[in-house]
């Protein structure tokens, strides 16, 4: 019985570790279809002889077409968007396990509805091209969070249940300035407006792309090297100080490097809900709530599901859907489910 037993856990292991393996490259086959799916369907052999045509330095005249899609215009738009799904998987991680709630994630401290009041603040002022919107946006988004940890700090200490209440004023307080802007504007600026909070990747470019993945990319890989730090604060305030660590310094570290890659990711893709609540829970249930195996499957999981719901967005209509609410649609049952049925057993 017992040899059956410890057999059992054994194959379960061994798959676990298989699932895990197919998780984190589930990214390159993806990548690989993605650039051929849209209006002018591209076949994966010619997708293959372009790439391979590409590295070769020698394209063929028959394949410009198809090279002129594949680089100038899906790929930007395919790595920004796992880009911008990684970074809200691992943000809203950090946040679970740094708060201990799994219904925390960094747009309830208010980066969002920040982010969304620069926007519509550039829009509104008929700034219309995409730096300026793209730069308010990112400032608004990073003085949210902060705003939110000066009114949360008492006595030099930052109480959890204080910051997660600021995140709720300054979000209440930032919707209202935005609705107020989007009671003022113009239609045309009014639409621009919406469009954006809405969430896309249609402006793409390999600019844009080139700007932002150091200013996401850095604060990741900080977040996977301290992946053990974040274990010791999820066991809880007290028993943190216990071990010797300065709880205070280390969540104001993993607060700071969430809010600006999140900022980051929100300034050039708008308001994309649902990514960071949703894949988090997915990780914990399906493997494990270490955030040393979290981070990097969260990257992943998170990356792959935003690049598979921007396929969908563009491609399921004629025109294209905004993607956060794809976003909702595809996460708010899964996520249901997974409260019903087994997420009380992660936190107990």
């Amino acid at each position: 019985m017992i040899e059956s037993q410890m057999s059992s856990l054994s194959s379960y292991k061994i798959f676990k570790g298989f699932l895990a393996f197919l998780i984190l490259f589930l990214p390159v086959p993806l990548v690989l279809v993605s650039v051929g799916v849209g209006y002018l369907k591209i076949p994966p052999g010619e997708v293959l002889k372009v790439v391979q045509s590409k590295l070769t330095g020698e394209v063929s005249e028959d394949l410009k077409t198809y090279e002129a899609v594949i680089f100038n215009i899906r790929l930007p738009r395919i790595l920004l968007a796992f880009l911008v799904g990684a970074t809200l998987a691992v943000s809203g991680a950090v946040m679970q396990s740094m708060f201990r709630n799994p219904l925390v994630e960094p747009y309830i401290l208010g980066i969002s509805s920040g982010a969304a009041f620069g926007a519509s603040l550039a829009l509104g002022l008929g700034i219309t091209f995409l730096t300026g919107v793209q730069t308010l946006a990112f400032v608004f988004g990073i003085s949210s969070i902060f705003l939110a940890y000066v009114m949360a700090k008492t006595r030099g200490e930052v109480p959890v249940v204080n910051l997660v209440l600021a995140g709720i004023i300054v979000t209440a307080l930032f919707s209202a300035l935005t609705s107020l802007i989007k009671f003022f504007v113009d239609p045309h600026n009014l639409a621009a407006i919406v469009y954006w909070i809405m969430g896309s990747f249609s402006h793409a470019k390999w600019d844009q792309l080139l700007a932002v993945t150091p200013m996401i990319l850095f604060p990741l890989l900080l977040i996977f090297a301290m992946g053990w730090r974040l274990n010791v604060l999820s066991l809880g305030e007290e028993e943190a100080k216990a071990l010797g660590v300065k709880v205070n310094r280390d969540q104001l570290v993993f607060l700071s490097l969430a809010t600006f890659s999140t900022s980051s990711a929100v300034s050039v893709s708008g308001i994309i809900g649902w990514v960071g609540l949703l894949v988090p829970h997915i990780v914990r249930l399906a493997f494990s709530s270490d955030n040393r195996v979290m981070m990097p499957l969260c990257a992943s999981l998170g990356g792959s599901f935003m690049v598979l719901a921007d396929n969908i967005a563009r491609t399921a209509f004629s025109f294209e859907l905004p993607i956060s609410v794809l976003t909702t649609i595809l996460g708010a049952p899964v996520f249901m489910f997974l409260v019903r049925r087994r997420a009380r057993r992660v936190w107990s």
